[in-house]
C-alpha cells in the first residue's frame, strides 16, 4: 500500500491500521491484521518508480515540506515489527 499522509504520526497510524489492525479499536479494520507492506510516496523506493516529470509536477513540493527522514524512520518501525 503507497501512502501520502503528511507527517510521521499520522503515516504510522495508517501502517499500523493496514499491518496489524485499527489501533484504536473503534473502526472496521479493529483486531484485523491484513498484513499488508505500506510504504510512503515520498521513500526513495517508491520515488525512483516515478517519471520525473510526474515527481516534478505532483511531488516536488510536498518533498521540500514534509519530514521524509521521520515519515520513512516511522514506516520502517512498523515494518520490521510486522515481519
Amino acid at each position: 500500500m503507497v501512502i501520502g499522509a503528511p507527517d510521521a504520526s499520522s503515516s504510522e497510524l495508517y501502517a499500523e491500521t493496514v499491518t496489524r489492525g485499527d489501533p484504536s479499536w473503534a473502526g472496521p479494520l479493529a483486531g484485523v491484521a491484513l498484513g499488508l507492506p505500506v510504504f510512503h510516496v515520498m521513500e526513495p523506493q517508491i520515488r525512483n518508480e516515478i517519471d520525473s516529470a510526474v515527481q516534478k509536477e505532483h511531488l516536488e513540493l510536498m518533498g521540500i515540506s514534509l519530514e521524509v527522514d521521520k515519515i520513512t524512520e516511522a514506516l520502517d518501525r512498523i515494518r520490521k515489527e510486522a515481519a
